[in-house]
């Protein structure tokens, strides 16, 4: 009959310092001497079947005297190194990177949005300067902050290094060979058989080679292991984290982005110039930027037009036509939300958009000197739209004296106004368009040399265009309407035409494409040092004293699994039945004492 048991006197501690050594359970009432010497015999007895079965560095223990450790200056640098390059610590410094780059989500920061910044400042005089002392408005780029990705850095590759070298060495060697009593093992089975040893160790060899472990005779015993891939997975892993480390420095460092309003018919080529705003790495060259260029040949947005999402988005694409060479061929294509237009490492997004009514202005002397349309930016879910209307060059009054005019401009695609006098959008489609506009005239301050936003009037320098009643001039226009300026100054017509404008986001973020390929890898080497099981497992087959065969199986795990056992019973159960068991000693005796 065959006898099979788990043992717990055998388990594997598999701690970080790669001390997977089994070792004997105590009960709980010896002395620490007396579980020190058992674990000593327990390492005698093993030898290299019980060496570890993970890629942990071994410690190291330091010279010590009885007042305490003696570490010079070398034994300290090796205990920090030690320390810094243990799994614990990476941990630990992965935790606080986390905890770090939670101010710099809540709190604005200056790469970012500086205006944003510089209003917190403003709203918050007594708070902006701890955080400022503390760097929070400039989070990824504090001292504090790199000082932790850099030790995670550091960590990570100290840790990486000996465990892959060790793994390297382990997938180079064979499985240890069985060690002298197999049943000190967590997972112990044997039986009497008559097969010859030779022939049980050479079918325990077939076995278990059919069941993929690495397996070789090694004296009166088979020695095998499986589960390599645990250990790959767990490397896999960190190797993963590093990867996404340098793909969100290198993002960081040599990404760009930028914006860009563009109105129907115009165009954009990505240079340093056309932007109206941009942001980029601290490593970035302008020469870098990707060659290409795009014109916005129309815009389409269609919107609900009935029930409870009255209004609500329902397509939005711009058609473009873009190319990456100054003398290759346009292309055509269609940029919708959530699908860029991909360009050589490059993608353009759409992100908003709006209307751009058509307006002329002439001077005091019937001379048209403006004409375009003029982009407004939304307020509302209706986009109802305001702006100004900015006339710097060649306008002169009706005596030839040289001025600039300024106009606030309001918009609403669908007035819905109508008999109240209140300028308000009821539909964001281009329904009953229809624009309120105040004019101004003075110095609109572009050459102070100051940046100005192009949107708003800045009204500190100009003088109103007066009313009959003294009041601002102002006038709502339908298509087609003028507003004629006082004292002969000229006029401002609303066009029968209103265009669409579209605004567009270019991003380049290098570290993209590695960051999802290390996520990627880390998920599927956590999966596989999770779900693996590394073990070992060794079939002894001997002659008795009585000339019988007795046959031995033990396995080995390098953490408490409870699947070694059943897997152990199951590859018994395929060797007794190419060794079957021998008739018992006592049975013998008694078929004799029968005849």
């Amino acid at each position: 009959m065959s006898k099979a048991s788990t043992n717990d006197t055998g388990t594997d501690t598999g701690t970080d310092t790669g001390t997977d050594t089994p070792t004997a359970a105590g009960t709980g009432t010896g002395t620490a001497e007396a579980r020190e010497a058992r674990e000593a015999r327990d390492a005698r007895e093993l030898g290299d079947a019980g060496s570890t079965l993970s890629t942990a560095p071994r410690e190291e223990r330091e010279d010590t005297v009885i007042g305490g450790p003696t570490l010079g200056i070398v034994g300290w640098l090796r205990w920090f190194w030690r320390q810094l390059t243990s799994m614990r610590v990476a941990l630990i410094l992965l935790f606080l990177l986390s905890l770090g780059s939670i101010p710099g989500s809540l709190i604005p920061q200056t790469g970012i949005d500086e205006m944003k910044v510089q209003d917190f400042k403003e709203r918050h005089e007594t708070l902006a300067p701890i955080y400022d002392s503390l760097q929070l408005f400039q989070v990824y780029s504090s001292v504090w902050f790199s000082a932790i990705y850099i030790l995670l850095f550091i960590s990570l590759i100290g840790c990486i290094v000996p465990r892959t070298w060790q793994f390297v060495g382990q997938l180079r060697s064979r499985p240890p060979g069985a060690p002298k009593r197999l049943n000190r093992m967590p997972a112990y089975a044997t039986w009497r058989t008559t097969a010859e040893p030779e022939a049980a160790r050479e079918a325990a060899l077939t076995i278990l080679k059919k069941r993929r472990f690495r397996a070789h005779t090694v004296g009166d015993a088979v020695a095998a292991e499986k589960g390599y891939l645990r250990e790959a997975g767990n490397l896999a892993f960190h190797i993963a984290l590093i990867v996404m480390l340098v793909a969100f420095a290198s993002g960081q460092l040599f990404k760009y982005e930028g914006g860009k309003l563009i109105v129907e018919g115009d165009g954009f080529s990505n240079t340093l110039t056309q932007y109206d705003d941009f942001k980029s790495g601290s490593l970035f060259d302008s020469d870098e930027l990707t060659p290409f260029s795009f014109t916005l040949d129309a815009f389409t947005g269609t919107y609900e037009r009935s029930g409870p999402q009255l209004g609500t988005p329902r397509t939005f694409k711009a058609d473009i036509r873009y190319t990456t060479d100054a003398t290759g061929p346009e292309k055509k294509s269609v940029i919708e939300v959530n699908k860029p237009l991909k360009l050589d490492g490059s993608k353009v997004y759409l992100i908003a958009h709006g209307y751009a009514p058509v307006v002329s202005v002439k001077d005091g002397r019937g001379k048209e000197v403006f004409r375009g349309a003029v982009p407004l930016l939304p307020i509302d879910n209706n986009v109802s739209s305001t702006g100004a209307i900015k006339v710097m060059d060649g306008y002169r009054d009706k005596n030839g004296k040289k001025d600039q005019l300024g106009f606030a401009a309001f918009f609403v695609p669908t007035y819905g106004g109508k008999g109240s006098g209140q300028m308000f959008s009821r539909f964001p489609a281009l329904d009953f368009p229809v624009l309120n506009i105040g004019a101004y005239h003075g110095s609109l301050g572009v050459d102070s040399g100051l940046p100005q936003n192009v949107y708003q009037l800045n009204t500190d320098k100009m003088k109103a265009f007066k009313d009959a009643k003294g009041g601002v001039l102002k006038k709502t226009l339908l298509p087609g309407d003028s507003l004629t300026l006082p004292d002969g100054a000229g006029s401002i017509t609303f066009e029968k035409e209103v265009k669409e404008w579209a605004s567009f986001q270019i991003t380049h973020e290098p570290g993209n494409t590695w960051a999802l390929a290390g996520a990627i890898a880390a998920i599927v080497g956590l999966a596989g040092s999770l779900f693996i099981q590394r073990r070992r497992v060794w079939v002894r087959a001997v002659r008795g004293a009585d000339g019988v065969t007795v046959v031995e199986m033990a396995g080995l795990g390098r953490s408490e699994s409870t699947r070694l056992p059943e897997e152990l019973a199951e590859l018994a159960g395929t060797l007794y039945s190419e060794a079957p068991s021998a008739p018992d000693p006592a049975e013998k005796t008694v078929e004799g004492a029968e005849k």
